[in-house]
């Protein structure tokens, strides 16, 4: 997928608010949007390399996107839209392989009290499927979330009961840099979540992870890498 051309890069000073980050660019401080409402408090730090994406348009209050930060030698994307999006460029050229034999996708499938990132068809039974952005990575691990999340448990447990009405359900852990060899639950700052994403697991809710190649201009869906659930690595 590509990306934005035309970045300008500066460098983090503040969080102003949830969706919004104070940025030094060019010797001037700037207010950028930042489309992520995770924590962050690892890419946010003082003096960290942000590109941004020069934007204007009817109703903005900055003139500027955050799309990358730099971790040393690595490109982290920030935007916690673009996961579903790879995911659906992945099914449309059939390049996730628990996914081949569904050639009807329907995104923002409405199910329970959620509106989910997919409803598959193609074959029996339909797929339910949540898309997950993971920025963390910590001693190779992939970790999510990086804060509390009552909509990330609720949406499992709305895949769980699908499974329980025949349903197939899934959820992919989309890993949005290339340097996570496995992704686990981050029981440190919400083992709730843990404890569902266990649970659904055993329940019958397919759990991958995949990390992504990133450059300044595209970002790609690469490899799957193990779920790490129990402290044994696990693939679906």
């Amino acid at each position: 997928m590509d990306l934005p051309k035309g970045k300008q890069l500066g460098y983090f000073v503040e969080r102003v608010n949830r969706f919004t980050v104070q940025v030094s660019l060019d010797g001037q401080q700037v207010r950028a949007h930042l489309a992520n409402s995770g924590r962050l408090r690892e890419l946010l730090t003082p003096g960290r390399p942000l590109y941004l994406v020069p934007r204007s348009g009817p109703g903005r209050r900055t003139h500027y996107d955050v799309a990358l930060a730099q971790v040393g030698d690595v490109l982290v994307s920030m935007d916690a839209r673009l996961p579903s999006k790879l995911v659906q460029e992945a099914l449309s050229v059939r390049a996730l392989p628990p996914f081949l034999e569904y050639t009807i996708v329907h995104p923002e499938f409405r199910y329970g009290h959620s509106r989910l990132d997919f409803l598959l068809e193609g074959r029996t039974p339909r797929c339910l499927l949540e898309v997950k952005s993971v920025t963390l990575v910590q001693g190779g691990r992939a970790l999510f979330p990086d804060g509390p999340t009552a909509r990330g448990r609720r949406h499992l447990e709305e895949l769980a009961r699908a499974c329980a009405e025949g349903w197939r359900a899934a959820v992919v852990f989309m890993v949005q840099r290339p340097d996570a060899i496995a992704f686990g639950p981050n029981d440190s700052t919400d083992p709730e979540f843990g404890q569902v994403l266990r649970r659904v697991a055993r329940q019958g809710v397919e759990v991958y992870s995949y990390r992504c190649r990133v450059a300044l201009d595209w970002i790609q869906a690469a490899e799957e890498i193990p779920v790490m659930l129990d402290e044994v690595a696990h693939v679906g």
